[in-house]
């Protein structure tokens, strides 16, 4: 693989097949862009033409959890299918480990229905809006495990069930850390809460320690040992 990166948290390893200046304008709830990968190829004039990068083998460990796609939206209309088949194909070879897929555009999901069975496959809501979307696209694909990132939880959304098709839940806050784009302590218990009545495992990114502290054993949000934040995973 080539420029592999080290843990995010919730993956161990990340992987970008696809370079380039990513078009989706992500923006939090003041109306302000928060593409980290944006940022970053804007400032260091990195080449912002959208292009395939060979996939080159390197030693990780087996059973590693790979996220591909981290700084661009790999299910946009501009990317090439055949980009997508040869990623595919690539992740169809390398059974032992497992691939994270997330995404902002979920209607073209349902063209690479059923996903090989070594593949995580999510989607990023934001808000409520984003939310109704991710559960009616991920309700129409077939994936080992179907997950649900809310990173960044910009609003309070309403949280009466869980999908019982969904298999996992990561909860984030934007980053850089801004008051104005933290979330209350309330929204993330509330998605925890219902998680947890429909035994879906849930992982608290770091960055919500700055809004649920270390806790005490007590609370949902954090384990019964030490206080750390849950950060579980799909059996």
């Amino acid at each position: 693989m080539n420029n592999v990166k080290k843990s995010i948290g919730w993956a161990d390893y990340t992987i970008n097949p696809i370079k380039g200046l990513c078009p989706v304008d992500c923006k939090d709830n003041q109306g302000k862009s928060y593409c980290y990968a944006c940022r970053m190829y804007k400032r260091f004039k990195w080449n912002p033409k959208i292009r395939l990068t060979p996939l080159l083998d390197v030693h990780v460990p087996e059973g590693s959890r790979i996220f591909v796609g981290s700084t661009i939206e790999l299910f946009g209309e501009w990317i090439k299918s055949e980009w997508l088949e040869y990623i595919f194909k690539w992740v169809h070879a390398h059974p032992y480990h497992t691939f994270i897929f997330l995404t902002k555009q979920p209607t073209e999901l349902i063209n690479w229905s059923p996903f090989p069975p070594n593949c995580f496959v999510g989607v990023t809501a934001t808000d409520n809006d984003q939310f109704r979307h991710a559960v009616y696209h991920l309700a129409h694909i077939k994936a080992e495990v179907k997950y649900i990132s809310f990173e960044p939880l910009l609003e309070y959304i309403p949280m009466a069930a869980m999908p019982d098709f969904v298999n996992w839940v990561i909860i984030g806050q934007q980053t850089p850390i801004k008051k104005a784009t933290m979330p209350k302590i309330e929204w993330i218990q509330e998605i925890v809460e219902a998680c947890d009545k429909a035994n879906i495992p849930v992982f608290l990114k770091n960055n919500l320690y700055p809004i649920l502290g270390l806790g005490n054993g007590k609370s949902i949000c954090h384990n019964n040992d030490i206080g750390t934040l849950r950060q579980e995973f799909p059996k």
